[in-house]
């Protein structure tokens, strides 16, 4: 059989090879060039801090400043912001913003944050007022980028060492997380308040796409579920509803949890009904009102002694109370200078006494009126607390133990609530008690 001849194979073969070569070489070499002319067109991470420092200051009606931002492609598209602070008395600060985004989006030329994290913010809540408030940006929306907003802008954020500051200064952290449909609705959304033990926890849940969702909270060793609900408001913007209910909540303790001190320990069931109305999230948060009816079975009034309160009309009020029941109801209404919180409706009664009576707290100032009974015969003697939370002041008209002394020798049992009530009366007529050692003014002649 004759041999076959391959030497015109190979120059075939090499020409194959060089031509491949040649063509991937070429690839790359476009690719070389349009990567080289993608970043020549993009600013540096200093133009792009600046733009992002005026586009939030835009967007917030505030100076924002940017400390640093940079970007990078490995392991997958994101960025990096540093130290942002806005410019206000009280700054709203970030330590470090992280976005990922959604390669999938961008190639569809739509910009999406896969997840954001947030670690060491600072919201103190007097800054906040001072927002722009403007809606957030929806699906479609212009960008300074050839890039569209996709329907679901931010799919997951998450935060950690997030520290809230009250009106009044006190401090707490929380860590947590959300994720979004479209809208900008949380699907589910988990707040931890950092450290309390008890823990306290709140969970939401989006109900099939409705503009509803359950609520699990876990507080003082209790529970508080139920439900809120978004609407359309008659004028514009949204309405806020929910229902909670409060069960086996330690009083004290969920207090503790939040940076506030308790006047009762004791545990506490109830409902509670939410309402609030206002075009933005936070006008909602601002006109949040709350209207919760609670009971508590055996439990202790901190700090306040009201028998000896009575006996020594005010003087002296040291001390602790135990009390067998309380019951009522308490509405927090969310303004501009703070929370108002009303008492109403209170009853409470121990071995020792009853009381009832109604109480209003604003700016850290109290006023209230209490009717208390004693099992020594005193019924309805009037309790008045007034001034600042860290220093009540107390009183007891001396008129209304004397009327209780003289309905007692009238009439017993029904003449001591009498004459208690008339002497009350009598003294809030004729105006408040003198100080100690200084006789009443005479009534001027007639």
């Amino acid at each position: 059989m004759p041999a076959v001849d391959t030497a015109p194979v190979r120059p075939r073969r090499a020409h194959a090879w060089r031509r491949g070569a040649a063509i991937a070489a070429g690839v790359l070499g476009a690719l070389a060039l349009l990567a080289m002319l993608a970043i020549a067109r993009i600013p540096s991470d200093e133009a792009l801090a600046r733009r992002a420092a005026g586009a939030l200051g835009d967007a917030l009606g505030v100076p924002v400043r940017v400390g640093a931002l940079r970007w990078s492609l490995l392991p997958a598209p994101h960025v990096v912001v540093d130290n942002v602070s806005t410019g206000q008395p009280q700054a709203i600060e970030v330590k470090q913003l992280t976005a990922w985004l959604d390669t999938g989006a961008l190639w569809r030329r739509r910009l999406k944050v896969a997840r954001a994290e947030v670690l060491g913010a600072v919201l103190p809540q007097a800054s906040l007022r001072g927002l722009g408030g403007g809606p957030a940006p929806s699906a479609g929306a212009a960008l300074p980028l050839p890039l569209a907003l996709d329907a679901v802008p931010l799919a997951r954020l998450e935060w950690q060492g997030l520290t809230w500051i009250s009106r009044r200064g006190i401090r707490t952290v929380y860590d947590g997380e959300a994720d979004f449909d479209a809208g900008w609705r949380p699907r589910t959304a988990r707040l931890r308040r950092t450290g309390a033990q008890p823990a306290a926890e709140l969970a939401l849940a989006r109900q099939a796409g409705q503009d509803r969702w359950t609520v699990e909270a876990a507080l003082g060793g209790g529970t508080a579920n139920g439900w809120v609900a978004l609407a359309p408001g008659a004028q514009g913007g949204l309405t806020l509803s929910g229902r909670l209910q409060p069960r086996n909540v330690e009083v004290a303790s969920a207090l503790q949890a939040f940076g506030r001190r308790a006047i009762v320990s004791g545990r506490a069931s109830g409902e509670t009904v939410l309402s609030a109305g206002g075009k933005t999230p936070g006008a909602l948060a601002a006109s949040l009102h709350t209207r919760t009816t609670f009971s508590m079975g055996r439990s202790t009034l901190l700090r306040f002694d009201l028998d000896k309160a009575i006996h020594s009309l005010g003087r002296e009020h040291a001390g602790q109370t135990p009390l067998e029941s309380i019951s009522g109801q308490i509405d927090t209404q969310a303004t501009p200078e703070g929370v108002v919180t009303t008492y109403s409706g209170l009853k409470t009664r121990s071995g020792a006494l009853s009381a009832s009576g109604q109480a209003r707290v604003a700016n850290r100032q109290i006023q209230a009126e209490l009717a208390v009974d004693l099992v020594d015969g005193l019924v309805g003697v009037p309790l008045r607390l007034s001034g600042p939370l860290d220093k009540v002041q107390v009183s007891v008209p001396a008129g209304a133990l004397a009327g209780a002394a003289v309905g007692t020798a009238v009439l017993p049992g029904i003449g001591t609530a009498l004459g208690a009530r008339i002497g009350g009366a009598l003294s809030r007529l004729l105006g408040p008690e003198p100080p100690a050692g200084r006789p009443r003014s005479a009534p001027p002649a007639r």
